[in-house]
């Protein structure tokens, strides 16, 4: 068993945007990542993606995105920044680790299991990701669908489905730039499968990017932030319903707050949906021998089927069972701590209206400077 003072389990950008602000501060944690390099799960993304929050709002502590990245930065460059930032912050990193679990010990510090031995920290930051793994729903009668499934996490370009019936299930950030991407590379029909009814934004009023304005919904009363939202809404994107899209149940504010899913910032899909290039139907029931069965009772048999529907932090396998978590989800984040394990510490793994690197960048300065103070108590 090897001996680290601190161990951050992941290397996205979480995981090394804490790793280089403990760098400043003299540390060097050791991080484990189950990638074989760095920006490996950006490069993997669909090819069409950019960040959807601009470039000052998403770099990371000690490094700014180059200027010549752009405004909106590629999924390709923003993996290259990555690795830019892990060199010129010397980052210690063990790729291709697994970590299986993490255990508490009596005097406080922990054991980490890998798929490459064990090894002893005082201090342990949990930096997996949001985004960790695919979530795809229990439909019934799935292993009989005699077309082509896959989850939006092996989606790569729309040229794939040239000519093609596709349908997206799911109509949340993922799901409507994979509609637009269809239609855009010639998908012979795209349909998007909508179970409630997203908070539609743009991307930017006029010269201002609409996420900076997410900075003060954090921290605002939905009842106060969503008449504001509403208005930018009906300015700018308009009353979908006539095109099958209805509004959504709840404001930008009060949807996120009770379901954790953001709202759906528009790169392309609204404008798909208004020339009809993008049909709007029921959410996905079951599958069966011949196709799809939607919520209202009718069925249809596309060439392909995309599931965008999100993914899971999974991480009650790794911590679960030390009473940190809540519905899967830490309790705790940036410099606190849960009172049942003061040396654990969670960056990375909440969803933000500010915008998830944003507030990456947020805590990991925080968790840093906790994590130096109690190192010299």
């Amino acid at each position: 068993m090897t001996i680290e003072a601190i161990v951050i389990v992941g290397g996205g950008p979480a995981g090394l945007a804490t790793a280089a602000c403990l760098r400043s501060k003299g540390l060097d944690p050791l991080v484990l990542d189950a990638g074989s390099e760095v920006g490996q799960s950006w490069a993997n993304r669909y090819e069409r993606l950019h960040l959807h929050t601009p470039r000052v709002q998403s770099q990371l502590p000690g490094m700014r995105i180059p200027r010549r990245m752009g405004r909106w930065v590629a999924k390709d460059d923003y993996a290259q920044y990555l690795r830019d930032y892990a060199a010129a912050h010397r980052l210690r990193i063990g790729h291709e680790i697994n970590v299986l679990r993490v255990d508490r010990q009596e005097d406080g510090s922990h054991a980490i299991e890998t798929d490459d031995g064990a090894t002893l920290a005082d201090i342990v930051v949990i930096a997996t990701g949001y985004n960790q793994t695919p979530l795809i729903p229990e439909w019934p009668g799935l292993d009989t669908y005699p077309g082509t499934f896959i989850h939006a996490s092996k989606y790569r370009t729309g040229a794939d489905f040239h000519g093609m019936d596709v349908l997206v299930v799911g109509s949340g950030n993922t799901g409507a730039e994979i509609c637009a991407d269809l239609c855009e590379q010639g998908a012979r029909r795209v349909r998007m499968s909508v179970r409630t009814p997203p908070n539609v934004i743009p991307r930017e009023i006029g010269p201002i990017p609409t996420t900076l304005l997410g900075i003060a919904n954090d921290y605002l009363p939905a009842s106060a932030a969503d008449p504001l939202n509403r208005l930018i809404q009906k300015s700018t994107i308009g009353d979908l319903s006539s095109h099958g899209l209805p509004p959504a149940p709840g404001g930008v504010v009060a949807q996120m707050r009770k379901t954790d899913v953001v709202p759906t910032i528009d790169v392309g899909m609204v404008e798909q949906l208004r020339a009809g290039r993008i049909e709007v139907v029921p959410e996905v029931v079951d599958f069966t021998e011949k196709g799809v069965r939607l919520g209202d009772g009718g069925e249809i048999d596309p060439d392909v089927v995309i599931a965008a529907t999100g993914y899971r932090r999974s991480i009650d396998s790794l911590v679960g069972h030390l009473g940190v978590l809540q519905d899967g989800r830490p309790t705790a984040g940036g410099a606190n701590t849960h009172p049942n394990d003061l040396s654990m510490y969670f960056v990375g793994l909440s969803n933000p209206m500010k915008g998830l690197l944003f507030q990456i960048n947020l805590d990991a300065r925080a968790a840093a400077k906790a994590i130096a103070t109690s190192l010299q108590q």
